[in-house]
């Protein structure tokens, strides 16, 4: 394939072949970040998608650079081999850590946390406080943040201890002995949900994005009776979840800052 090619050639065209291979495991890789650990909308409300870039860009485009250079057909077979061995290597260390770095940050609960949604990602959890969660919640989930809720404190003295955490930087969506399950949080759910109508009165020129994130704009009249908003506060940017107000179930989300 290569001996019948000048120098140059031969690289341009072992480089090739080497992007060519690192595209498809870049593929799967954004298959796994994407699908798996940041679904939509959390690919860029929790900054997923800049990492996930940062990490394919450097490993992709750096790989087959390395095979640029170091790539000659007058090596002995033996040489080329373990050249190339070394810059695979590199690559796989390389998008490993990449992929360790996105995981240990990746979204793992959306909670209810009284009057709006935060999203917590996994690096806020204490983990020395993941015991003090019920049984279903002391493992932090790999596909995908789950919809969870804060119970009410137990005493002055844990509200107190719980606020000066968040003041430290740990905030209570986060404290894992004040999660339960989203069903048991359903009446202050409702009632901290307000009218679908007043954001899109407070913001005319988002309705179409509105009625779009619902995918029922030909039913408006039914939606707006049966969806509500509530605030949603992520890693990078503040949210808005739309919930059923039947179910208080979260049905869809836009990049909206309704606080």
């Amino acid at each position: 394939m290569f001996a019948n090619q000048s120098p140059l050639k031969s690289r341009l065209l072992a480089a090739g072949v080497h992007f060519g291979i690192c595209v498809v495991i870049a593929a799967l890789a954004a298959w796994l970040v994407f699908a798996v650990w940041y679904p939509y909308p959390y690919r860029e409300i929790s900054g997923g998608r800049e990492l996930f870039l940062i990490v394919v860009t450097v490993d992709v485009i750096l790989g087959p650079l390395l095979t640029l250079a170091v790539f000659d057909t007058k090596k002995s077979v033996k040489t080329l081999r373990l050249d190339l061995a070394v810059i695979g290597m590199f690559q796989l260390a390389a998008l490993v850590y990449g992929l360790w770095t996105v995981m240990v940050v990746r979204p793992v609960h959306l909670a209810f946390e009284m009057d709006r949604f935060r999203v917590i990602h996994a690096l806020e959890v204490p983990a020395d406080e993941l015991k003090q969660a019920p049984p279903e919640f002391q493992r932090l989930p790999l596909t995908g943040p789950t919809l969870l809720s804060l119970r009410d404190f137990k005493d002055a003295q844990e509200r107190s201890d719980a606020t000066m955490m968040a003041l430290g930087g740990v905030p209570l969506g986060a404290r894992p002995g004040l999660w339960q399950a989203y069903a048991k949080a359903k009446s202050q759910v409702l009632a901290a949900a307000r009218p679908l109508e007043n954001l899109k009165t407070r913001f005319p020129d988002r309705v179409a994005e509105i009625d779009g994130a619902l995918k029922a704009p030909s039913r408006e009249g039914d939606t707006m009776k049966a969806v509500a908003y509530i605030p949603m506060i992520g890693r990078k940017s503040f949210w808005t979840a739309l919930i059923d107000t039947r179910t208080a179930e979260v049905i869809a989300f836009v990049p909206i800052d309704s606080f």
